[in-house]
């Protein structure tokens, strides 16, 4: 494979179609300064068009940005330049036409859509109504998308950046044969409307646009009708290198000694769509070696690993994590990635593997890092387990990044400037979103999410401190003490580093009680 160096490989850029994730490892206007596009990934190496070959600064620059290693391509000056271009206008998706059919269909026969309607792929609006909503939240970014009955509507709304916004309204009429035509996309029983139901949509097979995407789907019965939530998981996005998942300099430091350890548990906790996955993905991809064996029990498999086996969970035929986790003991794995610990069997069996020579990683619904020790606690785990097993816990969120095109500068005064002086010890000038926002960003202000960090790792006072069953504040306390920073810390310093802003920190983790009683003080 050509790198660095002599000759290089020429590469056709005005047949690559820039696509919805083509600027996420390497930022937009990065590409602009340098004349480059990033056009695939092989591997571990990023393949990247070069208008200029004797570029190897910028590509020393890539590598540390992306900690991946970059194979140099030679494109057309003038094709880059135009696909650069060209990517601000995205594809637009239009509704009306599918609509005004819809409506139509209804008037004439004001019964419900016939079974055939959702089958044939070609005339029936309902079928192009279902394809145009996944392909339209696609093409906008969307984590995902929401499909909920009202009293006399149904509304779609898509959930980009961490935020809902309404998309799309319909007739009632329309939601039954909607819901019935996304169950038979992914094999769900039409029939049965009383109970919840999951599933997933492979997109590929029913669009021609080469939108390579699965969708995970769930339904569930409500006053009104049948809801869909639908989680977009893009096949063409390959999980993301640590460093650029929003870690500190010094929390990357010690996340990555924590996962290089021979055994022991490392946990994430956080709410649903708290960036939980990548960072486990991200994690496995780097300590992922031809000298290690790794083992997955995940539910469901969201991004498929090059190097790795995985398992998916059956609950429905008894394949559980805790089932997965006792077969995988035998199966001489070096690290464990099991997708969630929710019971007492999972968890007993995943603090077991943690003590008999595997590195085990794992999720856990909590709210902070300390508090997951009294998760663990009260799902019957003994303390001196706990305390011999954890290598880490990792709490985060994600927040959402200001615009860098219109952010506004500003000195922040009076308790905007005590909050970042009682969280950081610093004060300066900082940014906050533009009130209109710009092109780059729809007019919100905002773009793209970073991650937030709470690390704890152990130590010897705090082992001892669970041990002895101390509360979830003395924990803490010992956690900050050894050079833990909390979320709300972690919040402060995406805001002092220009990424993100004070409104948006606040609004995502509360401050820390220390610091609100010390300001009551005050």
């Amino acid at each position: 494979m050509p790198r660095g160096g002599g000759g290089l490989a020429p590469f056709n850029v005005a047949r690559y179609k820039v696509h919805n994730n083509t600027f996420e490892k390497i930022d937009l206007e990065f590409c602009q300064k340098n004349l480059i596009l990033p056009v695939g990934q092989v591997g571990d190496f990023l393949l990247v068009a070069f208008a200029n070959p004797f570029e190897t600064a910028v590509a020393a620059k890539i590598q540390d940005k992306t900690g991946q290693r970059v194979v140099r391509l030679l494109g057309r000056e003038a094709d880059i330049r135009e696909k650069l271009k060209k990517d601000q206008a995205r594809e637009e998706v239009q509704f009306g036409d599918v609509v005004d059919q819809l409506g139509a269909q209804f008037e004439e026969d004001d019964s419900e859509i016939k079974d055939e309607d959702l089958e044939n792929e070609e005339s029936a609006p309902i079928i192009q109504l279902a394809n145009r909503i996944i392909e339209d939240a696609y093409f906008a970014g969307t984590s995902d998308i929401h499909i909920e009955p009202w009293e006399k509507e149904i509304v779609v709304r898509y959930r980009i950046d961490g935020l809902t916004q309404e998309k799309l309204r319909l007739p009632a009429k329309v939601a039954g044969a909607l819901v019935a035509r996304l169950k038979i996309m992914c094999n769900l029983d039409i029939a049965e409307r009383r109970l919840p139901q999951d599933g997933r949509i492979i997109f590929k097979q029913f669009n021609k646009k080469n939108i390579d995407i699965d969708l995970r789907v769930s339904t569930a019965p409500l006053n009104h009708g049948e809801g869909v939530v639908m989680r977009i998981l893009d096949k063409q996005k390959s999980t993301l290198p640590l460093p650029a998942l929003g870690f500190t300099e010094e929390n990357l430091a010690r996340y990555r000694e924590c996962i290089r350890q021979p055994y022991g548990m490392i946990l994430h906790c956080g709410p649903t769509g708290s960036g939980k996955s990548m960072t486990l993905y991200s994690a496995i991809n780097e300590i992922n070696t031809s000298d290690v064996v790794i083992r997955t029990a995940e539910d469901p498999i969201e991004y498929t690993l090059p190097g790795i086996n995985q398992m998916q969970m059956h609950r429905q035929i008894g394949l559980t994590f805790a089932t997965a986790l006792r077969a995988f003991l035998r199966q001489d794995p070096d690290i464990i990635l099991v997708g969630e610990i929710r019971d007492k069997e999972t968890a007993n069996i995943a603090v077991e593997a943690a003590l008999t020579g595997h590195l085990l990683i794992s999720t856990l619904h909590t709210n902070d890092a300390p508090s997951t020790v009294a998760r663990l606690t009260d799902m019957g785990i003994e303390p001196f387990m706990i305390s011999s097993s954890l290598v880490c816990v990792c709490a985060q969120r994600l927040m959402r990044r200001v615009c860098k095109v219109c952010r506004v500068a500003y000195e922040p005064d009076g308790r905007e400037k005590d909050l970042m002086q009682r969280a950081i010890g610093w004060s300066g000038q900082i940014y906050k979103a533009s009130p209109s926002g710009c092109s780059k960003c729809n007019n919100t202000g905002y773009k793209g999410r970073v991650g937030i960090h709470e690390l704890l790792t152990t130590s010897e006072e705090l082992i001892e401190a669970i041990n002895k069953e101390a509360e979830t504040a003395e924990l803490k306390r010992i956690a900050m003490k050894s050079g833990m920073k909390t979320l709300h810390q972690d919040s402060i310093i995406k805001v002092k580093e220009g990424l993100s802003t004070l409104a948006e920190a606040v609004a995502t983790v509360p401050q820390d009680m220390e610091l609100r009683d010390s300001a009551k003080k005050k």
